[in-house]
């Protein structure tokens, strides 16, 4: 019989808590449709501190608007100095066909890959081979190669439903392509852009070189590399001609921005919440990533809004040098591990201001299971708001770099139709973001981080 009490006093316990759950929630989500910042502090930032990447001014200045965005709402702030890769992309690149006679003159849309050398002073003007993947490359070899433009032709591949997967499938040509081809004696590379949509932005994104031969590589917009893929069937013989003036320079002085509630009964168990600060230098960087920047700062502010006192420590991260180096999370890492910082959890949003779908989970020793277990729990708690995707796969890279202090790394996963249509290319503007979905995204997230202030994680 006592048994039998404690049953189902526990259970009534349950169904209470979650009773309030779901009523702090629906305020949540309340308060960020009618009275939620982020689209404002979007535009704000896509404005006046566009194309942040890291190392220009416009960097600089987007952490001075969002450490007054934080503290604006009343949120502790402070920077977190770190030293980070400056890439500058130089006058505007040209591609341009110079034979044979009925190409000649025909211009291509192209933008130089991150971190690329520039061409030497005039230009490169070279025949072209066009490859589908690094293995055709390895074994056409030298002979084929050497003294040519490779052009990496593979498309993003349609069929797979959530596009990170397409992704994910081609980015190798990118990040690869250049060093693999300098072994074989190659000039220059031209990669098909990484995008699902037929039109003439190209796509910028990171490159990297490993061996000691360093070439130039550029993004060809995906109607430049069809149109170049039907002349080079009917004139295998093409000359192009190509100008880069991109370099790289010592790294230089920047900050993460941090921001934070207090927890008042766990205070020395921190819930992460960020983005990254800086975006490619070509657009505004309004899907990419200012969209998890204001959304991350929003958690806090509707926290504040309602009067929520975290149990548990919040704290929003906006992190510096996401898209080329990485070095501001690594900087943060470090300084929570030598202070002996306990994150429990710690979530990205760097996937576009597009409709909630939910989260993935990863982690090391269980924390991954502990804490999808908790998501599975309250996945109820998220039904009313169309959000049901909760599934093991990759974070963020930003926040990844906390995975060896056994934290639980969750990624907001937007709707992934639409994001390739703008990432990393000029059309990444604040005009192709909607508010209300920008606005649900924000109040999901502010959801999950409240449901773990409430109630943490099990022990393992």
């Amino acid at each position: 019989m006592k048994i039998r009490f404690i049953f189902l006093f526990l259970i009534c316990t349950a169904a209470r808590a979650q009773s309030t759950d779901s009523v702090t929630i629906r305020k949540i989500f309340d308060t960020a449709l009618t009275e939620g910042k982020s689209y404002h502090h979007l535009g704000v930032l896509c404005r006046e501190a566009p194309a942040r990447l890291s190392g220009s001014r416009n960097a600089g200045i987007a952490v001075e608007l969002t450490r007054k965005m934080l503290e604006e709402n009343g949120i502790d702030v402070w920077l977190q100095e770190c030293m980070v890769t400056h890439w500058e992309r130089g006058k505007q690149e040209v591609l341009r066909v110079t034979g044979p006679k009925e190409h000649r003159n025909v211009s291509l849309k192209i933008c130089a890959l991150g971190s690329s050398v520039g061409t030497p002073k005039g230009g490169i003007t070279a025949g072209v081979v066009m490859v589908d993947s690094l293995a055709q490359l390895q074994r056409m070899g030298e002979g084929r190669i050497k003294g040519k433009i490779v052009f990496f032709n593979r498309p993003m591949d349609p069929r797979f439903i959530d596009t990170f997967h397409s992704y994910g499938a081609c980015a190798d040509q990118r990040v690869w392509g250049a060093d693999e081809a300098a072994k074989y004696g190659a000039v220059a590379v031209l990669v098909r852009s990484l995008g699902l949509r037929d039109d003439d932005f190209p796509h910028t994104g990171v490159m990297i070189y490993k061996s000691g031969i360093q070439i130039p590589g550029a993004a060809i917009s995906t109607n430049g590399a069809e149109k170049l893929k039907e002349m080079l069937l009917h004139s295998p013989d093409l000359q192009l001609h190509l100008e880069m003036s991109c370099q790289s320079f010592p790294d230089t002085l920047s900050y993460n921005v941090i921001g934070e509630i207090r927890g008042s009964e766990h205070p020395d168990e921190i819930i992460v919440v960020g983005g990254h600060l800086d975006s490619w230098d070509n657009g505004e960087g309004a899907h990419d990533d200012g969209a998890g920047v204001v959304q991350s700062i929003e958690v806090l502010y509707l926290f504040k809004k309602l009067g929520i006192q975290p149990k548990r420590t919040i704290r929003c991260v906006l992190f510096m040098n996401e898209e080329n180096g990485s070095k501001g999370a690594r900087k943060y890492a470090e300084e929570s591990k030598r202070k002996g910082e306990k994150h429990i959890v710690a979530i990205e949003s760097d996937r576009g201001g597009l409709a909630p779908r939910g989260f993935s989970v990863e982690g090391i020793n269980g924390i991954d299971t502990v804490c999808m277990q908790r998501l599975q729990q309250w996945a109820p708690l998220f039904a009313p708001y169309l959000v049901h995707w909760f599934e093991y796969g990759g974070s963020g890279v930003d926040v990844s770099k906390l995975k060896d202090q056994g934290t639980a790394l969750l990624g907001f996963i937007p709707d992934p139709q639409r994001y390739f249509d703008v990432h990393h290319t000029a059309d990444d503007k604040f005009i192709h973001v909607n508010k209300r979905e920008l606005e649900l995204g924000g109040a999901t997230m502010a959801a999950l981080v409240y449901l773990f202030s409430e109630h943490g994680l099990p022990a393992q």
